[in-house]
């Protein structure tokens, strides 16, 4: 565990100083505020909160236990749910050859400039560089049209876990942008659209899970627009979120119809029952680690991370506080007895018996680290046979009886999970701009909100949003075209080209 950073109060207290200093201190606060200075505060809090460590090599990073951890929570619901879904786990080698990364035009000019290859080995170079996959559509298709022959091979339904390298030059971020990350991409072939155009939707669904019920953050799902969406694909959906403290979007996840096009370029045919030659329609989708760096940017508060209790590693940390004279093993007894009746009830908890930092050291430590509830057992809960519990979201506190612990830190944990979402909701909410013009759209745009604009859906009208708009806050563009549309009046106009609008579409900056 770290120590106490200098000048810190946990540095500057005197071993087995005063009661009241004790109780006071606070420690280890983060530099940066989280309304004054979010890039900093959010690369701080990612490293006091032991998320992450900066590597070597630029746009790089070490993920820490307590960042797979969360990690590995996501994997177990999706993987379960896929697996439901009758969609098979499988590995792809990492590299690619030149010529089968190049056979779909679309699709290698949107990934071009992010491609990293692989040149030499030892001191001879390679005959013909080989590229490392920002992701492995090319990789497996090949195979696809090798394995695929009659009506009788469909569907066939694929997933990775695996890791991917797009070759960033625009500023990494931890979890959002980074050279490498880690994600799951699936790749599915189906006889028909109709089954694809289900797939879709159903697997757009599972990622709006993983962010509103496991990361507590509300997200919109639509469509992207022609020019957002994957190169060579026929549509995207995605889930967007928002930061409100930058007023960005940031697209959650994807899940993409591909059509046919893959299909055509890698000969991926099949015989239907009529015995006669047709393609197959694909899909392919994805999450990665960036749903992490989602989740410390929406909840993290000037204390450090805060974690929803569906996905912390600890839900509960146990504090014992002896004071002077307190009778100190029936105090550690208590902490022991509280771990295992928790641990018993299925609830992740964890006492921290370190006898090198103060209660007060501990109580900041785990708060920079996000655990959702915090309990405390000093003499005064010694002898009421109870437990005081101290809520990470809001700082409330409650006195638990003893016997009624299980049941009580469940209730609290689902109501800070709630709370988490309740409160991100509203945040977001209340960013979400209805405009109408061009004027109402620049001045909502320097408000750092997301807009829902009515717009023509022309492609050249998105073109000149984003030149129009460019700054030092990077242009603004479509988000999605939310599933959800409200109405549109006869007669509505676009905002940007004054053409009849033909949906309503969210537009903003973005990550």
């Amino acid at each position: 565990m770290a120590g106490p950073k200098p000048g810190s109060s946990a540095t500057n207290q005197k071993a087995g100083g005063k009661k009241k200093e004790v109780k006071k201190e606070t420690g280890l606060g983060l530099t940066n505020k989280k309304d004054e200075n979010f890039g900093e505060w959010y690369s701080e809090v990612v490293v006091s909160g032991e998320m992450i460590e900066y590597y070597d090599i630029s746009g790089c990073y070490i993920l820490r236990p307590w960042a797979i951890s969360i990690w590995e929570t996501m994997q177990v619901f999706f993987d379960a749910e896929i697996k439901k879904m009758k969609i098979k786990n499988c590995y792809f080698p990492l590299f690619v050859s030149p010529g089968v990364l190049q056979r779909e035009k679309d699709h290698i000019e949107g990934f071009a400039p992010e491609v990293a290859w692989v040149t030499k080995s030892g001191e001879s170079d390679l005959e013909v560089p080989i590229a490392i996959r920002p992701t492995s559509e090319t990789v497996m298709y090949p195979y696809y049209s090798k394995w695929i022959r009659g009506h009788r091979d469909l569907p066939l339904k694929l997933n990775q876990w695996c890791n991917v390298v797009r070759w960033e030059f625009s500023h990494p971020t931890p979890f959002i942008r980074s050279r490498e990350f880690l994600w799951q991409e699936g790749h599915t072939a189906f006889a028909t659209k109709d089954e694809a155009d289900t797939e879709v939707l159903e697997i757009l669904e599972l990622y709006r899970r993983i962010y509103e019920e496991y990361l507590a953050i509300p997200v919109i799902k639509g469509k992207k627009s022609e020019m957002e969406k994957f190169a060579g694909g026929l549509y995207t959906t995605s889930v967007e979120a928002f930061i409100p403290n930058t007023g960005r979007g940031i697209q959650g996840a994807t899940s993409h119809c591909l059509g046919q096009n893959f299909a055509k370029m890698f000969e991926i045919n099949f015989e239907n029952d009529k015995g006669e030659k047709a393609m197959v329609w694909q899909n392919s989708w994805a999450y990665s680690t960036r749903t992490i760096g989602v989740m410390v940017m929406v909840h993290g508060d000037d204390k450090g991370l805060v974690l929803p209790p569906k996905v912390a590693s600890v839900q509960v940390i146990i504090v014992p506080v002896p004071y002077k004279d307190a009778d100190t093993q029936g105090i550690f007894d208590a902490c022991s007895a509280t771990l295992d009746t928790l641990t018993d009830a299925g609830i992740r908890a964890e006492v921290d018996s370190r006898d090198n930092y103060s209660p007060g050291w501990k109580y900041s430590h785990w708060e920079m680290k996000g655990v959702p509830l915090r309990i405390e057992i000093g003499p005064k809960d010694l002898a009421n046979n109870q437990v005081r519990a101290v809520r990470r979201d809001n700082s409330a506190k409650k006195d638990i009886p003893r016997d009624s612990l299980v049941e009580q830190v469940k209730e609290l944990l689902e109501s800070i999970q709630q709370s988490l979402f309740d409160a991100a909701k509203v945040k977001r909410d209340t960013c979400i701009q209805v405009i109408n013009t061009w004027e109402e759209f620049t001045e909502a745009l320097s408000q750092k909100k997301m807009i829902l604009a009515p717009w023509c859906d022309e492609e050249e009208v998105e073109k000149d949003v984003k030149t129009r708009t460019k700054g030092e806050m990077g242009a603004a563009k479509t988000l999605c075209s939310p599933f959800d549309q409200p109405a549109l009046p006869e007669g509505t106009k676009c905002f940007a080209s004054g053409k009849p609008a033909k949906k309503w579409s969210y537009w903003g900056r973005s990550y």
